[in-house]
């Protein structure tokens, strides 16, 4: 038995891995460029703001040292607390790729979080300036609560997937709201991408064998005792959890079932 090629397809991009990851909070840069590479994603994200701001002060940017021709930028609107400023720093963010060499670059992370202590996305805000940018031609990746009603909102508008949390952004509290999270999966035409939430390589893979098409991981990888080794781990974990859901899982049973055939019995 050969294995058929299994890419996600966003938009009109193909990328050959289902793992994000984001490129905030890692103790240095070095870090952080290790930690993509033994991840093996093909997208990683970045906050536009945060990117700016870096540059304005002269600071050192992970975006300068990452090799563009082999990873897809999505910029982020992470720190905007209203649809507004979500809506002007997505253009800073298309102008970002095409510096990079990325002409067809339209994708934008979009986060509206108004709430600076639970960090909480703002539905409202959120499906007024994903509508506003898909009619502006982005690729949009909305980051929402677990809220299938949402969800179906920003699908039935255009956006290019949904990515709800599985728990409070950097809380490592896994996937808290499972039920909700299997209801936009299952009621999703567009590819589910877990983000926030998920601490270990377990909670990864269990995300994926619910039928998510990714995840998106950051504080897991970057806040972990060995950001390199958690990286790869997450890789492996998106593999084998994907690679699980596409073989079926087995029926639960109340009782045992014996797996020694039951014919043919020496008495």
């Amino acid at each position: 038995m050969s294995f058929k090629k299994d890419n996600l397809k966003i938009g009109n991009q193909i990328f050959n891995s289902r793992l994000m990851l984001g490129t905030g909070k890692y103790k240095t840069l070095k870090q952080a460029q290790s930690s993509i590479k033994y991840s093996q994603a093909s997208i990683v994200t970045v906050a536009i703001r945060r990117a700016q701001r870096a540059k304005i002060h002269g600071r050192s940017n992970l975006i300068d040292g990452l090799n563009w021709k082999k990873l897809w930028l999505l910029p982020n609107t992470a720190g905007c607390e209203n649809s507004e400023d979500a809506i002007r720093v997505a253009y800073l963010g298309r102008e970002m790729a095409r510096k990079l060499g990325q002409i067809d670059n339209n994708f934008i992370k979009l986060e509206v979080i108004p709430d600076p202590k639970n960090l909480l996305p703002d539905p409202i805000g959120t499906l007024r300036a994903a509508e506003y940018l898909v009619k502006k031609k982005f690729t949009v990746l909305p980051y929402i609560n677990s809220d299938p009603m949402l969800a179906k909102q920003l699908e039935e508008i255009g956006c290019a997937t949904i990515m709800p949390l599985g728990s409070p952004i950097g809380s490592g509290q896994g996937l808290q709201n499972k039920s909700n999270l299997q209801i936009i999966i299952d009621n999703s035409r567009i590819p589910v991408i877990i983000d926030a939430g998920i601490g270990t390589a377990s909670e990864a893979s269990q995300a994926m064998e619910m039928g998510a098409a990714g995840v998106l991981i950051n504080t897991a990888v970057a806040k972990s005792q060995l950001p390199i080794y958690m990286a790869k781990a997450m890789n492996w974990a998106v593999i084998s959890g994907r690679t699980a859901y596409l073989s079926g899982r087995m029926s639960k049973h109340i009782v045992a079932q014996s797996s020694s055939p039951t014919y043919g019995m020496i008495n």
